[in-house]
């Protein structure tokens, strides 16, 4: 998360010549330099990080580059998680062996800049300060998510150790390590299922002191969870923060924020929620779900035919306004800033539905939602077209501030969190995710997991 690390002191140095360094990260910001970790100090450090052209670079860096990778391939996927390891061994009398780097299990082998260091040179493997997510100012911090960051003093290691193939889909996947000797200053910092998130798994008690509003969320290398999309973010006035769950406009005339998910659907039920923080006094904050990216920054979500929306606007009586393929609807409740939108889209019946703050709403018939009414869709706001039959072949859930101003929009897609904020009353879930109001039954969080086993 931006503008939070976690740092440990060393008091007693290890292996200077030989150890690995694994972790799984998942990118949330592109197109700037980020540290993902810092081993040294100021001034002498080993350092690993993204540059601002989306390149993966490791080097020692004392008065001079040491030694230096820096890869030809980009990383610019912000809906998956990579694992990436570098195994160093100066011992090595084959230049070539003494540094290797791993993404995904597979060695990188094609750099745009790769300088190997002399044979015994001592890095800064695990001397004077450890960072995680920044560099030692500290700044330059790691937007997005990481997971299971472990060090190993004194081995160096393949990507085996902690990751395999999975034998059915071919992807690669977190393995938790086992008989590893960890050294004097390693450590396993898994970041799941743990209300501490310096806490040291490897048995070595090397806790690192977190710093700044980073939290623990469900998101993680063995299942995935949506977020925004800032690759398929039009406008170039609004940001995503907070790990994409985060929509912050900025206001220009003719231009919307319209960005949808990461992760999209054709079947199943899915349920996420949506808070409106600020605006301008229409309460134009919008959500739904959408079969076409944007395009242009006159894009909205609900003008395209497979769209389906509903905006906090209300033209008269207190309704709120719905659209789909541009025409709009007097239907549901107005909504304003400070109030929870829960949508749920059921895919298998072809149905959408809407709450305000946990209370599902009426259609323009006034019928209340009931979405689990199935094949009757009671209370619907719209009958969708069948995923097939969009041009993308599948949904996505979208947020949109439909008019030229500040605004701002938080997500919820499971995490449990609202920006910086976590949900103040756990609804009933039943699928291992955190909401503020209950899931209705047969709904599901948008994640990998859900996606395999529901959709």
């Amino acid at each position: 998360m931006a503008n939070s690390y976690l740092n440990r002191n060393i008091t007693s140095n290890g292996n200077a010549k030989t150890w690995t360094w694994s972790y799984w990260v998942k990118r949330a910001k592109l197109g700037s330099w980020m540290n993902t970790h810092n081993l040294g100090g100021t001034a002498n450090r080993d350092y690993g990080a993204f540059d601002s052209s989306n390149r993966l670079e490791f080097a020692h860096y004392n008065s001079g580059y040491q030694y230096r990778f820096l890869t030809n391939r980009v990383f610019r996927d912000v809906s998956a998680w990579y694992h990436i390891v570098i195994a160093m061994d100066t011992t090595q009398s084959t230049e070539s062996n003494r540094t290797k780097i791993y993404v995904n299990g597979v060695q990188e082998t094609s750099f745009n800049t790769a300088t190997y260091p002399s044979q015994n040179q001592n890095t800064r493997g695990s001397q004077d300060k450890i960072m995680v997510g920044a560099d030692f100012d500290p700044g330059n911090y790691f937007d997005g998510y990481q997971s299971h960051v472990a060090f190993v003093d004194g081995q160096a290691l393949a990507p085996t150790v902690f990751g395999e193939t999975d034998s059915t889909s071919g992807i690669w996947k977190f393995k938790s390590p086992s008989g590893v000797t960890w050294g004097t200053n390693g450590f396993h910092l898994k970041f799941e299922n743990s209300g501490n998130l310096g806490l040291d798994s490897s048995g070595n008690s090397n806790t690192f002191t977190v710093n700044g509003n980073g939290r623990q969320a469900l998101d993680t290398p063995s299942n995935v969870s949506a977020t925004l999309n800032p690759l398929n973010m039009y406008y170039g006035n609004s940001t995503l923060s907070n790990g994409n769950n985060t929509q912050n406009q900025s206001a220009s005339s003719g231009n919307y924020a319209f960005i949808p998910s990461t992760l999209g659907f054709s079947s199943g039920k899915w349920y996420w929620e949506m808070k409106c923080v600020s605006g301008h006094s229409d309460n134009w904050y919008g959500t739904g779900i959408t079969s076409s990216p944007a395009n242009a920054n006159n894009n909205w979500l609900g003008q395209n035919a497979n769209d389906y929306s509903m905006y906090g606007y209300s033209y008269g009586g207190g309704l709120g306004s719905s659209y789909t393929g541009g025409a709009r609807t007097n239907q549901g409740l107005s909504f304003t800033a400070g109030d929870i939108i829960g949508v749920a889209v059921d895919c298998d019946n072809l149905a959408i539905y809407f709450s305000k703050n946990g209370t599902w709403m009426s259609n323009a018939s006034s019928v209340q939602g009931v979405p689990t009414s199935g094949s009757s869709k009671t209370g619907s706001f719209f009958t969708i077209t069948a995923p097939s039959s969009t041009s993308l072949g599948f949904y996505f859930p979208a947020v949109c501030y439909f008019d030229a101003q500040n605004a701002v929009q938080n997500v919820n897609f499971g995490n449990g969190y609202f920006g910086t904020t976590a949900i103040t009353s756990a609804g009933s879930n039943g699928n291992g995710s955190l909401f503020e109001y209950d899931v209705p039954s047969g709904y599901y969080a948008l994640n990998t997991k859900n996606i395999n086993t529901y959709g």
